[in-house]
């Protein structure tokens, strides 16, 4: 089956299509619908994400989670598959040879301005009916970030970290990303002089 360059509103598929698609077409599904996932992200959103990937992979040297960066499939449900920016999974039997079975315990999506909307309503609702235990949105043009964190009614309101500010995981017992290495700023004063705060 081909990917659905042309297809209905009501069209829907499953982990089963998707499968069928061709590797050099990107496509994620919520409940059932195809949304492409072009054009391709800015440089400065590959930064970003390239620069927090890292700080991922710093932190969870020697434990169990394991960080992931896009394109990676997460199949959520039959009809929802999607590839997160950066996703860590801590449960070493979600990961496939292929794919991530499941929800991760962490899923960062870095804005990009076609697909934001996408990442602040439709996707952030499946992270949360699915499970994903904190979630981060990432603006790279603002320089900010919000962390959700999932409770028995659903997410938190969200916590916003500016750019001269820690980024604070939940999910890595609570460790640290300096925002402004993120985004490549300079750092605070308060760090850039520590004898002075």
């Amino acid at each position: 089956m081909h990917a659905p360059t042309l297809f209905h509103a009501d069209d829907r598929f499953t982990w089963q299509d998707y499968q069928a698609w061709p590797d050099e077409e990107r496509w994620e599904l919520i409940d059932g619908v195809a949304y492409a996932m072009s054009p391709a992200p800015s440089t400065r959103h590959q930064r970003v994400s390239g620069n927090l990937f890292v700080k991922f992979t710093q932190m969870t040297v020697g434990k169990p989670c394991k960080p992931f960066i896009a394109p990676t499939d997460v199949k959520l449900s039959d009809q929802d598959v999607v590839q997160p920016d950066i996703l860590v999974v801590c449960d070493p039997t979600r990961i496939t040879p292929t794919h991530i079975e499941g929800a991760p315990e962490l899923v960062a999506e870095v804005l990009s301005p076609h697909t934001s909307t996408r990442d602040l309503r439709e996707k952030k609702a499946l992270y949360e009916r699915t499970g994903v235990g904190e979630y981060l949105v990432v603006d790279p043009l603002e320089n900010y970030a919000i962390r959700f964190l999932l409770t028995d009614d659903g997410y938190d309101k969200g916590t916003v970290f500016g750019p001269d500010q820690m980024l604070e995981l939940k999910t890595l017992a609570d460790q640290g990303i300096p925002l402004w290495e993120v985004f490549e700023l300079p750092a605070p004063a308060s760090e850039a002089n520590p004898a002075q705060a």
